[in-house]
């Protein structure tokens, strides 16, 4: 169906040009699942851009040959290639409310396409794409036609991004990292949909991401990249049971599965092991019948019905459940955000709630409970260097100025593993990792006694979520905070837990130990979601 033969791809920058893709060798055979896994900056989007040639202005094709069933896609003109873009080859992009138009119903921009590549008229259009919405089982097709993007959850947006790549029935299906930022079911349920579809239509794909559990789930092959290049390719089994280049097994290696613990994720095998940290038997936080209700169109709303769960001194519980459970609203009444409705969030012994949350800045507990939020580079301030962004609650909330300030900038920065030479650079300057260090030095930068972690290495590549992780496990050792760890990856949930709270529908259906529940849940809903959680086959280890 596909060959790629020695793709090289480079960038024109201020520093001269930058090699994005070199020398990539890819085939694709015909209903077949491909995954090209890596971390971000291997080049793996790089390489479906190229493919569908929507390079941005500075990037170019310097070499090779992509040919798609007898076409030479490299010589193609823009006039051809506008022809098979949606129609033989179609993407689904990485975040889908990004690739939809905000202000157009989406329905019509399923039109659009159909319109584009003459597989629809305008009075058979509205029709087609109200068929292409069922395709992707879309509830009440007609009513979801004149919706708008924001009117949708992420994974409808993503089925409505699915419907568009697939309504002109292609022959390639390429998907750009489909379930980022999806929770654990809405992820299952999307990509046993693209599975299906791909079967029933007889297509081929290509699944580019850096999930190696989703992968193995749902490929029939699979290429390793690294630095613009293929380093290692084989049968999802083969390759992460017996991975041959170093760089699959440090992937493999910093994969969370049963069995493994935080420091089994790092490279690093001269680490001390993690320090144990003290559990008090003495409530840091104790929430008793908290609720939100919001005034909906149709009547009140409950997000959070009347929950109630302690917090002990050194304790990290784990708070898990899909989108829309509860999670990010619990955690914005307890990090003060958010006025609850009903309820009682002591906190060593005296009522949070009974302080409004728009006072609460100026309250002398708002340095004891702090937050690190889930998107480190929608989190920091553009225009503040990394400097700028830890010293501003330090000169706020505790006063300090000139050299202590400086003092406890670059001792933070220690803490946290960031090098002192950055600093002073900007967000758009740091990679994901290290906007992520800036975010956690942020935060403990007040010497909190209670931490609330939402989502702290959803974005993050595998290696780099294992050091940020044992990060975390090392400054709860070091400091003796609290956490409550929010997440919706049950395996990273595991490796940092003690306890283990699992919301649905703005209640708690189970909490308990964290192994307890991990490994004998009660609720059918717990199963649910252990059962979901993609996971990879890994090497036993040597005797």
């Amino acid at each position: 169906m596909l060959s790629i033969k020695d793709l090289r791809v480079a960038f024109n920058t201020r520093r001269g040009l930058v090699e994005a893709v070199r020398g990539v060798h890819l085939e694709l055979k015909k209903g077949e699942i491909l995954g090209v896994v890596g971390e971000s900056g291997s080049g793996k989007s790089v390489t479906s851009y190229a493919l569908m040639k929507i390079l941005d202005q500075g990037g170019k094709i310097t070499q090779g040959d992509m040919v798609y069933s007898g076409i030479d896609l490299a010589a193609a003109s823009e006039k051809d290639m506008g022809e098979i873009r949606g129609r033989e080859i179609s993407m689904i992009f990485q975040n889908p409310r990004a690739a939809l138009n905000p202000i157009r119903k989406v329905g019509h921009q399923i039109e659009d396409v159909l319109c584009q590549h003459a597989q629809a008229t305008r009075y058979t259009a509205r029709a087609k794409a109200i068929e292409a919405l069922e395709a992707v089982k879309i509830k009440d097709a007609e009513a979801r036609y004149d919706a708008y993007p924001f009117e949708l959850s992420g994974g409808m947006c993503q089925r409505i991004v699915i419907a568009i790549a697939l309504a002109c029935n292609p022959r390639i299906l390429i998907a750009d990292e489909p379930t980022t930022g999806l929770d654990i079911t809405t992820q299952k349920a999307v990509m046993d949909l693209v599975q299906e579809l791909i079967r029933e239509r007889q297509m081929s794909a290509i699944l580019i991401t850096h999930d190696l559990g989703l992968a193995t789930e749902y490929c029939d092959r699979i290429s390793v990249m690294r630095n613009g290049e293929i380093v290692e390719e084989g049968a999802p089994l083969d390759l992460f049971t017996k991975p041959a280049h170093a760089y699959t097994k440090k992937l493999v290696k910093a994969t969370p599965s049963l069995g493994r613990d935080l420091r089994d994720l790092l490279t690093d095998t001269d680490l001390p092991p993690l320090s144990p940290h003290q559990i008090s038997d003495i409530p840091l936080m104790e929430v008793k019948n908290l609720k939100k209700t919001y005034q909906g169109k149709s009547g009140p709303v409950d997000a959070v019905k009347g929950i109630s769960f302690d917090i002990y001194k050194g304790q990290t519980v784990g708070l898990v459940g899909e989108s829309g459970c509860g999670k990010s609203t619990t955690s914005s009444m307890l990090v003060r955000l958010l006025d609850s409705t009903e309820g009682q969030i002591l906190f060593e012994g005296k009522d949070l709630s009974e302080v409004a949350a728009k006072d609460f800045a100026k309250d002398p507990r708002r340095t004891d409970i702090q937050m690190v939020f889930q998107d480190a580079t929608d989190s920091l301030n553009p225009r503040f260097t990394a400097r700028q962004s830890i010293a501003d609650p330090i000169r706020r909330l505790i006063g300090l100025k000139n050299r202590a300030l400086g003092d406890r900038i670059e001792e933070l920065a220690d803490l946290v593993g960031l090098p002192r030479h950055l600093l002073d650079r900007f967000p758009h300057q740091l990679s994901g990792g290290q906007k992520a260090r800036v975010g956690i030095a942020r935060a403990i930068s007040v010497n909190p006694k209670f931490l609330i972690l939402d989502e702290p290495t959803a974005a993050l590549d595998v290696s780099i979520q294992a050091i940020v992780l044992n990060l975390l496990a090392d400054l709860r050792a070091k400091l003796g905070m609290s956490f409550l760890f929010v997440s919706h990856d049950l395996h990273v949930v595991r490796l940092l837990s003690d306890y283990i709270i699992v919301m649905r529908d703005g209640d708690i259906v189970e909490q308990g130990p964290c192994e307890e529940v991990m490994s004998s849940p009660k609720s059918d809903y717990t199963r649910e979601l252990l059962g979901a959680a993609p996971t990879i086959a890994v090497a036993a280890p040597a005797a």
